[in-house]
């Protein structure tokens, strides 16, 4: 059994050496993400073309997420780089102030909002929740505080205020910029930073078509409004990212692990991907191997059905990022043979109101009724492999389609792999045999193996899947 669960790893500093970026291909990686909030076009564009030819190379596909950096409310800089707050003294944050001459009594804010949006009583969270702030009060541009958990604190640290309610919208200029160089690099998928709600997605959806992208938007759950608005942004978007880090600053560390269950279940629910993401190896950024709750914390994820586990500075910036995916890996595939050893029946429930959806789910009832080796999506679009991946199996499911950018974008369903295939065979006669004669080659099937095969009645039409067939594997004669 192929790995189902697809691991998602950054390019950075640390894979752009050929010989680093080849073994994170040969350690398995399937998606590659780059992040807008380093470097430029040309940077990008290097790293990607690199990234593909690796993985043509290795005769692999890997698919490729951009990721906007969004409206990230920071501080600004402190006169001497840092400075130590201290539990119960009193703290200023002014986006007025000297950006470059803050002290331990007061700092400037790169958010020109932050006074209107808060009040007394509020509790603000610097650097990722290790600084603690009550507001006492607010006079003109300043927000005055309390230090409630002090600690020493850092140029351009980010701020969240606990509870959500920062009115920053998702889309910055920046990120207007860069969607239109998403859209000139190819990105398969392109994230979107701090989504409020499904207006953010369509907002990005529309600048991305504009300028000629192709690629599917992720949503990145990373604020209290988007949990409030959760269901209407996954019904707008094709995938969501569990975004732990901010997330788990502004609803509570407590409510993290609840809430990364219920997005995985519901985003599924929807036919619609799901990425778990942040810290999951945080110590493989130095150590050699995972720590024991970072293994907990990526199998139960792979348990709770996430399409893809993604890994951040562990590649970008590490010191061994071939060596985390192997290990990332390792860790998918024990939590896979778990599961299958523990699968419950399929259950099939709901109305379809689309053809190619119900084929999709007979399909997947059979499969798991029948000893077949492999299911066939004779595939333009990608969309029946989706919704067959959405039902849990342990029989792998390979997309047969003739398009680069479906095959790209297929590497982030679970349990689907690309088939480079030409589904308008010249002979329609001649399909099957072609079929089987491309996983003999490709070792995966062996003679006499029973397959499921779903085709359209009119080949090269998308969205045309309409039948399905029982096949035994053969040989064509000598």
């Amino acid at each position: 059994m192929p790995r189902r669960t697809k691991i998602v790893a950054t390019l950075g500093p640390a894979t752009d050496p050929k010989p680093a970026l080849a073994d994170l291909v040969a350690a398995g990686v399937d998606l590659v993400r780059v992040n807008f909030s380093h470097g430029g076009f040309d940077d990008h564009a290097r790293r990607i073309e690199r990234a593909r030819a690796a993985a043509a190379k290795a005769g692999r596909v890997v698919g490729v997420l951009g990721d906007l950096r969004g409206p990230k409310v920071r501080i600004e800089r402190f006169a001497g780089g840092r400075a130590t707050l201290v539990e119960g003294e009193s703290f200023t944050l002014d986006p007025a102030h000297d950006p470059a001459g803050g002290t331990d009594r007061a700092v400037g804010v790169a958010y020109q909002s932050l006074p209107r949006d808060v009040r007394a009583g509020d509790t603000l969270l610097l650097s990722d929740g290790l600084i603690a702030l009550e507001v006492t009060g607010v006079e003109g541009t300043q927000v005055h505080t309390k230090v409630l958990t002090g600690g020493e604190l850092s140029d351009m640290k980010g701020l969240n205020k606990l509870g959500g309610g920062l009115s920053a919208g998702a889309l910055t200029t920046k990120d207007r910029d860069d969607i239109h160089m998403a859209a000139k690099l190819g990105v398969d998928y392109l994230a979107v930073s701090f989504v409020r709600d499904r207006a953010d997605i369509a907002e990005t959806w529309d600048l991305l078509r504009s300028a000629g992208g192709e690629g599917r938007i992720v949503a990145k759950i990373e604020r209290r409004e988007a949990i409030d608005n959760l269901e209407s942004i996954i019904d707008e978007t094709a995938a969501v990212m569990v975004a732990r880090g901010d997330l788990g600053v502004e609803v509570g560390y407590a409510e993290l692990t609840g809430l990364q269950k219920r997005i995985i279940a519901l985003a599924r629910a929807k036919s619609r991907l799901v990425i778990t993401a942040t810290q999951m190896m945080e110590s493989m950024i130095h150590a050699p191997v995972p720590t024991r709750a970072e293994v907990s914390d990526v199998a139960n994820a792979v348990m709770d059905d996430t399409d893809a586990v993604m890994l951040s500075a562990e590649t970008a910036v590490g010191r061994h990022p071939g060596r985390v995916v192997r290990a990332m890996a390792q860790v998918i595939e024990g939590a896979e043979k778990w599961q299958l050893s523990n699968r419950p029946e399929l259950r099939i429930d709901g109305h379809y109101t689309r053809t190619d959806e119900a084929i999709a789910a007979a399909v997947m009832y059979l499969a798991n009724h029948l000893d077949v080796r492999a299911i066939v999506a004779l595939t333009e679009s990608g969309s029946v492999a989706l919704w067959m991946s959405r039902m849990r199996s342990d029989i792998p499911i390979y997309a047969f389609t003739r398009h680069a950018a479906t095959q790209r974008r297929v590497t982030l369903y679970r349990g689907v792999y690309p088939v480079d295939f030409d589904v308008t065979h010249p002979r329609p006669e001649e399909i099957y045999p072609a079929i089987f004669e491309r996983l003999l080659k490709d070792g995966l099937a062996a003679e006499g193996d029973l397959i499921i095969v779903t085709k359209g009645e009119f080949s090269g039409v998308s969205g045309g899947t309409n039948s399905m067939k029982i096949l035994k594997v053969q040989r064509r004669p000598a």
